[in-house]
Parts: C-alpha cells; structure tokens; sequence
C-alpha cells in the first residue's frame, strides 16, 4: 500500500477515537466525563485534528477529510490518489469508531438512550430539516477547506492552525447539525454503528445520512472556487 494512503487510514483513525471518543465520554451513561458538556466536545475535537494531523501530516499530508481532498485536488494542490485517500479516509473511520466502541463497551451497555449510542458515532440534527440541514454542513465546510487553503497558499498550514478552526466551528456553528463537515468522520462511524452488535441499538439513520456527505463536498467545491477566483495570499 502507498505510505500516504496508509497515513491517511492511520491519521482518520486516530481522529475518529479521539473525536468520538470525547462524545462517548460526554453522554454515555457512567462514564467520568458525562453530561461535561459541548465545549468539552468541541475543543476534544479541535485536538483529536491537531493530533491526527501532527501524526499523519508528513506522510499524507493530513487530509483526513475526503472534503478537503476534494477541495484540495479542485485548486490543484493535490495531484495524488483522490480515490485512494478517500477510501481510506472511510476506512479509517469505521475503525477508529470501532475502537471507540470496544474502548467504552461497558457505558454503551448500560446506556439507556438510543440516540444517544447513534450520536456517538455519527452526527443527529438538533432540529431535523433536511434543506437547513444541508446549509449549516455546506457552510461549515466551506469556511474549513476556505481556511485550509488559504492557510497553506500563506505557507502557515499545520495541524496547530486547523485544529484552532476546528474548535471554532465547532463552538460557532455546530449546535445546529453536530458539525460533521466531514463524509468520512459521518459515514464511516455510521457503518460501525450499523455493523456492531451493540446492545440496545437503533437504526442507524440513513435517511439523514446523505446530508453530511453531499453538505460537505459541496461546501469544498465552492471553497475551491471562491479560492481559484480571490487573489493568492502573498
């Protein structure tokens, strides 16, 4: 296998334990960190990319998003496996959501809530609207593959920088969708949650699951325009 394209596996993986991992802890029942909150979560999360990232970064370069391939390969920063990475970013996440359901295995059984075992894994819409839905994940991952490039024309782009965006959007705009702005951290831990016998379970909810595949990668390609179309950062 190509060395990036297993960093890029290794590198979703470890965003995916971490990352999941830090909801686990907040709203699994039993655990140390119940009820600890969304600000816990969204700076978890802020830190699961900066780790990845740091980790994975000089081999693939740290996508860990297929958005940000995507949005990358459209500016023409990235002329390597689109498809590879991408698969292995899927990949990547059933995994790490794997590890995070054999890691927290005891609380998942003593979890009453389904939905809150669902949210574990993937993203649930606080107020379910498909059309507004499908605004909050296009913005969101706009301004986030935005960031990235403009980040990386300015030669500033590292795990420290994104992980900071991150937590800013989390902390700004994901109290409407959970703020996956990411099919792979969506899908992959969605099939986990599918394929795991996990007690007491509920579908896996693939009627929404559609918005944080297609919010994304549409909010790169128009990141990706507005990018090739603005000046280049000096």
């Amino acid at each position: 296998m190509d060395t990036s394209i297993l960093f890029e596996f290794i590198g979703t993986a470890i965003l995916i334990l971490l990352g999941d991992g830090v909801v686990a802890n907040v709203v699994l029942k039993g655990t140390k960190g119940q009820n600890s909150g969304w600000v816990v979560i969204s700076f978890a999360w802020g830190l699961a990319v900066f780790v990845a990232a740091f980790i994975s970064g000089p081999y693939s370069g740290a996508h860990l998003n297929p958005a940000v391939t995507l949005g990358l390969w459209a500016t023409g920063g990235f002329t390597g496996s689109v498809i590879g990475y991408i698969i292995a970013q899927i990949c990547g996440g059933i995994f790490g959501a794997i590890l995070v359901w054999l890691f927290y295995k005891p609380h998942f059984d003593v979890e009453e809530n389904p939905d809150n075992k669902l949210g574990v894994f993937c993203t649930i819409p606080a107020i379910r609207s498909f059309g507004w839905n499908f605004v909050s994940e296009m913005i969101g991952t706009f301004l986030l593959v935005f960031g990235i490039l403009y980040a990386g024309g300015a030669e500033i782009l590292g795990p420290l920088p994104v992980g900071l965006l991150i937590v800013a959007i989390g902390m700004s705009l994901g109290g409407t969708t959970g703020y996956a702005i990411n099919p792979a951290r969506d899908l992959g831990p969605r099939i986990a949650h599918a394929i795991l016998p996990i007690k007491g379970k509920r579908d896996s909810d693939w009627a929404y699951s559609w918005i944080p595949i297609v919010g994304p990668i549409t909010g790169a390609f128009l990141a990706a325009l507005h990018f090739n179309i603005l000046p280049a950062a000096a």
